[in-house]
C-alpha cells in the first residue's frame, strides 16, 4: 500500500465518523513556542487551549511536521528524521478514550478490502498511563487486547503536555511487534526497535501548572471539557504495510536514494559510511523542498539558518559520495513527483523552490571553498607549531560559520594526518545549545501568561472591530489588567491593558503597526499607547490614565489619531503595490517575506533568488508612480479562501487563514487577502519614493520606501543637497556626477603616491636596522620595535632586512605598537631555516608579552596582539627563543 493511499484511507475512516477533513497547516505558524510546526495537533492549538471556539466539534488532518533537535544523529540511524507527516483524529469535548481506541483498532485491524490497513491483531500491543485503569480496561473490552499485552509507563512516556501550564493528560500507544528479527521479546517496555510505534493516542483531560521537565509540574484539575488528540506516524506505518526495513525504504523517500546512486555510482546498502550519507540525502531533500515550499529560505538565523544546514548537509554528503556536479535540484524534482499529489504547491510553486536551491547550493560550493582555505590555515598552524590536532575552537568555527559537520572536519584532517580536539568542539557546541534552550524557554511564555486574556475572551467574547469605517466610536470597559493581574479600576498616573466592548483602533498585524489615540470618559482621559491581540480576536489597549479613574463598566469615546492612521494606510497600500510591481517583474517566486508599514514609511522584503538590479528598482517605483495617477478606488470584501484564490488574490506564506477572508483590489493591478486598513483610493497615497535596497540573506531582499508627504520632504532634501553639490563644484547639477568622479579619483591618485613614500620612507630604515643585528648563538638577529608601520610596510621592511643579512643565519623580528594594539612580523633566512629555526615556531616565545597570537610559514610569520607595551618584552623573548636554539 503507497503511502498516499495511507493517508487517503486515513482521513476517509474519519471522515465516515464526523470528522471535518482540515488540511495541513503551512510548517511555519506564528507560534511564539515553536520554530516549525512539530506535530498534527499544532494547528488546533488556540481550540485546545480556549482561545477561541472550534468551528467543528471533530477534526481528522495530515500534518506534515519538522523536528530539528537531532539534526546531526540524521543518517546514522534509520530511526531519526527531520521531516514526516503525522495522522491526526481530534475532538474538542465531543468522544473521548472509549470512541480514540475503537476508532483507531478498527482502521489498523480493519481488511483491507474495507478500507483498513489489514494489521493482524496479534501483534499489536498498547501501553497506557501507570494510574489510567480506564483506559488499559477500555482496551481490554473493546478490541480484545490481553493484559499482557497492555504495558503500563511512566509520566516520562505516557503523559503528554505542551510543556507549559494548561492542557495536559495521559496517553496511550500503539505498537507493532516486527517479530525475533528485530529484537528480544516483552513488549515496548523491553525493546522499541522490534515493537514500533505507530499511534499516539493522548486523552487531554487535566491543567497542569508550572513546572520543569515531563513529569516534574502538579496537576490542578480537571478541564471542564475533555479533549482527544492522536497523531499516527505516516512513514512508521508505511514501513509495516510496505514490507520494508525502514522508513528510508519507503515509496516517498527510496527514489530520493535512487537518484543519489545514480549521481554516484555507488549502492544504498554496500557499507554503512556511504548509507548514512544516502539517508542525509533522502531526508534532509524532502525537509528542505517542503519548508521552501512554506516560504522559509536560507538564511544566518531561525528558520532559515535550519534550512541553509540542511541544504549544505546534502551537498556535503554527495561531494564524500564522490559527487562534484550540482545536486539540488534534481533531488527537489524527485521530491516534487513524490510528495506533489498531498502538497499541491510543490508543484505549482516547483520554479521557484528550483531556483532557490540552485542559488543557495552556488553559494554554498564558494563557501565550500572558503572553509577548506580557512581549515589548510588551521591544519598548517596546527602542524607548524608542531602539534598534531586541530583545536576544538577551529573545528567550531569551521561547524558554525561555514557549515562543517564535525565529521567533514574530521575526514579532512585524517587526510592531513591530524586529529580533532572532538572534546573542545562538543564543549562549545553544548554552549551554544545551553544559549539556544535558554533562548527558546525566554519566548516560551507565550501562552504561559494569557489566562486572564483568555477570561476576558470567554466572557465578554471577540472584540468588535470598527476600524475599517469609523475612527471614533463609543465603548465600554470590559477588562483591566495592571501589572498582569486583573483589578476593578486604574486611577491617574498608572499604565494598564484595557479591553473594550467595541473598538476603533487597529491592532498590530500584518505588519501594519498599531494606532494610538484617546479614551475620553466622564471626568476620565486615556491616552492609548500600543494596542495588540494578545490572544486571537481579543483587542488589548496599552494605556496611560491622565485623568479620573476608569474601571470596568466605564463608558468611553475612542479617537484614533487621523492623520497618523491615514499615514499608515497610505504605506500599507504601498506596500500592496510594490508587491505586485515586484510580483510582475520577478513572478510569483518574488513572495513576500515580510513587511512594516508604519507612517509615513514602509519596508517590504520579498524572496528572489536571482540579484536585483538598481534598475530593475527604479522601474518599479516608476511602474507604481505611474499607477498612481490612474487613482482607482481601493476595495475591500469578504468571500471565501477558495474563491479569493481563484480570483488571483495573493496569499501570504506563513499566514494561516481562516474560510472566509478579506480581500483588498486596488483595480486589477493588486489583489491580497489582508486584514490591514487602507486608503480609500489610490491618488491619496501622493508619491512612492524608493529609499533603500539590500540583501538581507540569500535569496531575501529589503525595499524601503517613504510615502506621501514624507517622500516630499526626502525628494526636497535631496534637491537641496545636489544644489549645494553643484555650487560648491561650480558646475551645473547634470554634470556634478562627472566632476564628483574626477576628484575621486585625483585623490585616489594622490593616496598612492603618499603611500608609495611612505614605503620609501619606511625602507630607508631598512639598512640601520640590519647594522644592529647581534649574534646571537651563531644567528644574526634583528629584533627592534618601530612604531607606526603598518602590516604591508612591516611586512617589506623585514624582507628588506632580511635581504640585507646576505648568506649568514639570520632571524628580523619587528613589532610596531599603534594606538592599543601591536603588529609584528618574524622573517628568517635561508640558512636560519637549514638550522631548523622556523619563523612560525617562534611565534609562541613572545606572543604572550604582547597578548597576541599570530602563524605563518618557516620563511616569514606574522600576528598581531594586543598589549603594545609588551612589545619590548616580545623582542626579549624572542632573542631568548633563538639563543636556545642555537645552544
Amino acid at each position: 500500500m503507497d503511502t498516499h493511499e495511507i493517508t487517503e484511507r486515513f482521513l476517509r475512516h474519519y471522515e465516515a465518523k464526523g470528522h471535518t477533513r482540515v488540511p495541513s497547516a503551512s510548517l511555519i505558524l506564528d507560534d511564539p513556542n515553536l520554530l516549525f510546526v512539530n506535530a498534527g495537533m499544532v494547528q488546533f492549538k488556540p481550540y485546545f487551549l480556549g482561545e477561541v471556539p472550534p468551528p467543528y466539534s471533530r477534526a481528522t488532518s495530515v500534518q506534515k511536521c519538522v523536528r530539528t533537535p537531532d539534526i546531526d544523529e540524521v543518517g546514522k540511524t534509520t530511526r531519526h528524521n527531520t521531516f514526516f507527516q503525522m495522522a491526526g483524529n481530534f475532538s474538542f469535548g465531543d468522544y473521548f478514550k472509549e470512541g480514540a481506541i475503537e476508532s483507531a483498532w478498527e482502521l489498523i485491524t480493519g481488511p483491507q478490502s474495507e478500507g483498513g490497513y489489514g494489521l493482524d491483531p496479534d501483534r499489536i500491543w498498547a501501553t497506557v498511563f501507570e494510574d489510567d485503569a480506564e483506559a488499559a480496561g477500555l482496551w481490554r473490552k473493546l478490541t480484545g487486547l490481553p493484559s499482557e499485552r497492555i504495558q503500563q509507563r511512566g509520566m516520562e512516556d505516557n503523559f503528554w503536555s505542551m510543556g507549559i501550564p494548561g492542557p495536559c493528560g495521559p496517553s496511550s500507544e500503539i505498537y507493532y511487534d516486527r517479530g525475533p528479527d528485530y529484537g528480544r521479546e516483552g513488549g515496548p517496555v523491553a525493546d522499541e526497535d522490534r515493537y514500533i510505534e505507530i499511534w499516539n493516542l493522548v486523552f487531554m483531560q487535566n491543567i497542569r501548572g508550572e513546572g520543569a521537565g515531563k513529569k516534574n509540574f502538579p496537576i490542578l484539575g480537571d478541564l471542564p471539557a475533555k479533549n482527544i488528540d492522536t497523531g499516527m506516524g505516516v512513514e512508521r506505518v508505511a514501513t509495516i504495510l510496505q514490507g520494508v526495513e525502514n522508513v528510508y525504504e519507503t515509496d516517498l523517500v527510496r527514489p530520493v536514494i535512487g537518484r543519489a546512486e545514480e549521481f554516484s555510482g555507488r549502492r544504498y546498502g554496500a557499507n554503512h559510511i556511504d548509507d548514512v550519507r544516502f539517508r542525509v540525502i533522502a531526508d534532509h531533500a524532502r525537509t528542505g523542498v517542503l519548508l521552501i515550499g512554506d516560504g522559509v529560505t536560507p538564511g544566518n538565523d531561525g528558520r532559515g539558518y535550519v534550512l541553509r544546514r540542511l541544504l549544505r548537509r546534502i551537498v556535503r554528503s554527495t561531494r564524500l559520495l564522490g559527487v562534484q556536479e550540482p545536486v539540488l535540484q534534481a533531488f527537489a524534482e524527485v521530491v516534487r513527483d513524490t510528495m506533489g499529489p498531498t502538497y499541491a504547491n510543490l508543484v505549482t510553486d516547483f520554479d521557484r523552490i528550483s531556483e532557490v536551491v540552485r542559488v543557495e547550493e552556488e553559494a554554498f560550493l564558494a563557501t565550500l571553498t572558503s572553509g577548506s582555505r580557512i581549515f589548510d590555515l588551521a591544519a598548517a598552524e596546527t602542524k607548524n607549531s608542531g602539534g598534531d590536532v586541530l583545536a576544538g575552537d577551529k573545528a567550531f568555527q569551521l561547524h558554525d560559520t561555514y557549515g562543517f559537520p564535525i565529521d567533514l572536519t574530521l575526514e579532512m584532517a585524517a587526510e592531513q594526518g591530524l586529529t580533532v580536539d572532538e572534546d573542545g568542539f562538543r564543549t562549545l557546541m553544548e554552549e551554544q545549545r545551553t544559549r539556544a534552550k535558554a533562548d527558546a524557554a525566554q519566548r516560551k511564555h507565550g501562552h504561559g501568561d494569557l489566562s486572564e486574556y483568555r477570561k476576558l475572551l470567554e466572557q465578554n467574547g471577540e472584540t468588535e472591530f470598527l476600524g475599517y469605517t469609523e475612527l471614533q466610536a463609543s465603548a465600554k470597559v470590559v477588562g483591566l489588567i495592571e501589572d498582569g493581574r486583573p483589578v476593578r479600576s486604574v486611577a491617574a498616573g498608572h499604565k494598564a491593558e484595557l479591553v473594550l466592548d467595541r473598538t476603533p483602533f487597529y491592532a498590530e498585524s500584518g505588519g501594519q503597526v498599531a494606532d494610538i489615540g484617546v479614551l475620553l470618559g466622564d471626568g476620565v482621559k486615556l491616552n492609548v499607547l500600543d494596542v495588540q491581540k494578545i490572544v486571537p480576536g481579543l483587542f488589548v489597549h496599552r494605556v496611560e490614565v491622565t485623568d479620573g479613574e476608569v474601571g470596568i463598566g466605564t463608558e468611553l469615546t475612542g479617537s484614533v489619531d487621523a492623520a497618523r492612521r491615514l499615514s499608515i494606510e497610505r504605506s500599507h497600500s504601498a506596500t500592496h503595490l510594490v508587491h505586485a510591481a515586484v510580483r510582475g517583474a520577478y513572478g510569483k517566486r518574488a513572495a513576500q517575506a515580510g513587511s512594516l508599514n508604519s507612517p509615513g514609511r514602509m519596508r517590504f522584503d520579498f524572496t528572489t533568488p536571482a540579484s536585483v538590479s538598481t534598475d530593475l528598482l527604479t522601474e518599479v517605483e516608476e511602474e507604481v508612480n505611474d499607477y498612481l495617477q490612474t487613482d482607482v478606488e481601493v476595495q475591500s470584501y469578504i468571500t471565501t479562501k477558495d474563491k479569493a484564490l481563484e480570483l488571483g488574490a495573493v496569499a501570504l506564506f506563513g499566514e494561516k487563514y481562516g474560510n472566509d477572508v478579506r480581500v483588498v483590489d486596488m483595480g486589477d493591478y493588486s489583489r491580497e487577502l489582508c486584514g490591514g486598513t487602507h486608503v480609500d483610493r489610490i491618488g491619496q497615497l501622493g508619491l512612492v519614493k524608493l529609499v533603500g535596497d539590500s540583501s538581507i540573506g540569500s535569496g531575501v531582499h529589503r525595499v524601503e520606501a517613504l510615502v506621501g508627504p514624507d517622500a516630499l520632504k526626502h525628494v526636497r532634501k535631496e534637491q537641496l543637497l545636489v544644489s549645494q553639490l553643484a555650487n560648491t563644484f561650480k558646475v551645473p547639477t547634470d554634470e556634478l556626477p562627472g566632476r564628483i568622479e574626477d576628484v575621486l579619483s585625483r585623490l585616489k591618485n594622490a593616496e598612492k603616491e603618499i603611500e608609495q613614500l611612505r614605503t620609501q620612507q619606511v625602507l630607508g630604515s631598512a639598512g640601520a636596522l640590519a647594522d644592529k643585528a647581534q649574534d646571537t648563538g651563531g644567528v644574526s638577529v634583528v629584533a627592534e620595535v618601530v612604531p607606526d608601520v603598518d602590516g604591508n610596510g612591516l611586512r617589506a621592511l623585514a624582507s628588506d632586512v632580511r635581504g640585507r643579512l646576505g648568506d649568514r643565519p639570520g632571524v628580523v623580528a619587528l613589532f610596531s605598537p599603534s594606538g592599543d594594539k601591536v603588529a609584528f612580523v618574524v622573517a628568517t633566512t635561508s640558512a636560519a631555516r637549514d638550522q631548523g629555526i622556523a619563523a612560525g615556531k617562534l611565534v609562541p616565545s613572545f606572543a604572550e608579552a604582547i597578548g597576541g597570537r599570530g602563524g605563518g610559514k618557516p620563511d616569514m610569520a606574522q600576528g598581531g596582539g594586543s598589549n603594545p607595551a609588551g612589545a619590548q618584552q616580545a623582542v626579549e623573548a624572542l632573542r631568548a627563543a633563538v639563543a636556545g636554539i642555537g645552544r
